[in-house]
């Protein structure tokens, strides 16, 4: 029997100390399981790995969290365009659930129409490169852009930047994807989501 998911919509500030304390436990189960040192930034009842998401996008079954999706309306820099996106970060989807199909429907039914609602004209979000089939997979919503580089304040050390090679998925919302800036250089101004 498939699980059922229900999705919710939080705003950061909706959010109890319970909710974080569940959340934290969630992602260093999740990320966890990829390696050992992506559960260092969820210590205690910490939600959040990098900037805090400004809302966030969580399914729970029986068992609890189930998938998740944070987002921080912010604008990044290509070249000399200031570009103003949803950055949609902290997706994850527990590791019993993972392949069942839910970070798909999750996509285009419950993130879409609230990125929607934020009245922003683009949906931003990176990945690794190992991850293209999965998001080719998850929706024809979005584009996947590659050979571009994405610079973010480095979590550890705020005075200094990275600079990674990863994929960009664009989400037109209120604009179309062919509005969407050309550069080989993204700046988040910030730490990633």
């Amino acid at each position: 029997m498939k699980t059922q998911i229900q999705w919710k919509t939080y705003w950061e500030n909706q959010l109890e100390p319970g909710d974080h304390a569940e959340l934290a436990e969630f992602f260093r189960n999740t990320y966890g399981a990829v390696g050992a040192w992506n559960v260092k930034h969820f210590k205690g009842s910490r939600s959040w790995a990098g900037a805090r998401p400004e809302l966030r996008i969580i399914g729970h079954d029986e068992r609890g969290v189930a998938a998740h999706f944070g987002v921080l309306r912010r604008f990044i820099r290509l070249g000399a365009i200031d570009q103003l996106v949803a950055e949609v970060g902290l997706y994850a989807v527990r590791p019993d659930l993972q392949r069942s199909g839910i970070g798909y429907q999750s996509g285009i039914n419950v993130m879409i129409p609230t990125l929607l609602d934020l009245k922003v004209p683009f949906g931003f979000g990176t990945v690794r490169h190992e991850l293209r089939e999965h998001v080719e997979k998850a929706s024809a919503a979005l584009m996947i852009v590659s050979g571009v580089l994405v610079r973010s304040t480095n979590l550890w050390d705020k005075s200094k930047t990275c600079i990674e090679d990863l994929l960009v998925l664009v989400i037109p919302l209120e604009r179309a994807v062919d509005e969407w800036p050309a550069g080989e250089l993204i700046d988040r101004n910030g730490p990633e989501l």
